[in-house]
This record gives C-alpha cells, structure tokens and sequence, in this order.
C-alpha cells in the first residue's frame, strides 16, 4: 500500500482529501505546518506528498526547497494563489504537478495515482539509453552526464527519459504534459517549460546553449539526434 502525506493547515481539506485517498487505497499521513510536514516526511519517507503552498510560517516552497535538497520523493501542490508566477516557481523548484484551490478530490486522486504510475512503470520496464555522454538507466532511475551522477526530480526524470526515447521527434507542450501526467487535466504549457529549465541546468553544460534538450520555436522540445 502507497503511503501519501497530505499537508494542509486547512482541517476541513485535510480530512476531504484523507477520506478520498482511503477510499481509493492510499494509507494517509497528515501535516498542518511545514516543520512538521518535513519531520514526517523525513521520519515515515512517504511515497508521495499533497502539499498546500499557503502554510503558516515555514510556506509550502520553503519545504519544497528543503525536500529537494535531500529527496527525490513525488510532490503535487495545492495553491489558492491565483498568480501563475507562483506556481512556476513551485515548479521550477521541484514540484510535480499543482492544483488550484477549490479542486475536486477525485481528480486529486487521479493525479496522485498518474504521478505513482508513472515512478512504477519507469522502475518495471528496466532498459539503458545512451546518447551524446548522458545514459539513463530506467532499472535504478539514474542519469549520468559525462560520469556525473544527476539529480533529478521523478518529473524531471520523466520528462528527458520521454524525450531521449525518441531522439529527433519534436514534442508538443501538450504532447509532453499528457505524457507526463496521464490525465486530462487544465494546465499551463509554461509548467513544462519550468521543467525543461531545470533539467537543462543540471545537465546542460551550458544550459543557455543546451546539447542534449534543444527548443523547437513555435513547436515544443526535442532531444537531440545522436
């Protein structure tokens, strides 16, 4: 049983959004604040996280920002922001995905169960891609850059692996969210353009000049031919 930890200092979400997980399998943990969210998450390693951005004190970003300097673990948002701005930089922190509030539990489920489906079917399908100095290893969910180990989110791990599957094929935004996420969901084009800014940087040489992710103007994403 995947275990999911919702983060909410909202009680009545919390318990909405623990009653669906349940209903659908999931065992649930609970966090009202970012300290506490970052004990649990360090102490009972979830499998994934549902993490509201507007928390008291330590903000949903802040325990982004701290997850990610030590864990890989999956991290979908709740935000009731209405800036795009602030959910580009949830996502250029790390974040998988978001969803803004008030949202439906069931698509919440859905996208909970997408984010899952898609670390599981990476780690079962085991096979190595080697192109240009960068190797994947989808077995063990390693990238290696010239034999620099690279740290990637599981989206970001995702999203380069679809892509160097099909080196030359031009991507559409849509294309890659629908890949990435499985589900039909509202989104903005510019989430995957978040992504593609962090995987350049950590594995680009010269992110500003990239070799292995190259833009297709007006188009979307490729990987570069071999």
């Amino acid at each position: 049983m995947k275990t999911v930890l919702v983060v909410d200092d909202e009680l009545k979400i919390t318990r909405l959004v623990r009653d669906y997980l349940h209903q659908a399998g999931f065992s649930v943990l609970t966090a009202a604040d970012g300290q506490s969210a970052l004990a649990v998450a360090r102490s009972e390693k979830p499998d994934m996280i549902v993490l509201d951005l507007g928390l008291p004190g330590l903000d949903g970003l802040d325990v982004t920002r701290a997850l990610r300097a030590t864990s890989d673990v999956p991290i979908i948002m709740l935000t009731a922001r209405t800036e795009e701005s602030d959910r580009i930089v949830g996502l250029e922190l790390g974040a998988d995905d978001y969803l803004t509030k008030p949202f439906s539990p069931k698509e919440l489920v859905a996208r909970v169960r997408a984010v899952l489906r898609r670390v599981d079917a990476s780690v079962e399908a085991p096979s190595i891609i080697r192109a240009l100095g960068l190797t994947i290893d989808s077995e063990k969910r390693l990238v290696m850059v010239d034999d620099r180990l690279v740290d990637l989110t599981p989206t970001e791990y995702d999203l380069l692996t679809h892509l160097a599957r099909s080196p030359g094929r031009v991507f559409t935004r849509a294309q890659l969210l629908d890949a990435l996420h499985g589900v039909t969901f509202e989104s903005y084009e510019r989430a995957i353009d978040a992504h593609i800014k962090n995987v350049r940087r950590k594995i680009e040489s010269d992110p500003a000049n990239p070799k292995y992710v190259l833009t297709v103007y007006g188009v979307g994403y490729k990987y570069a031919d071999a």
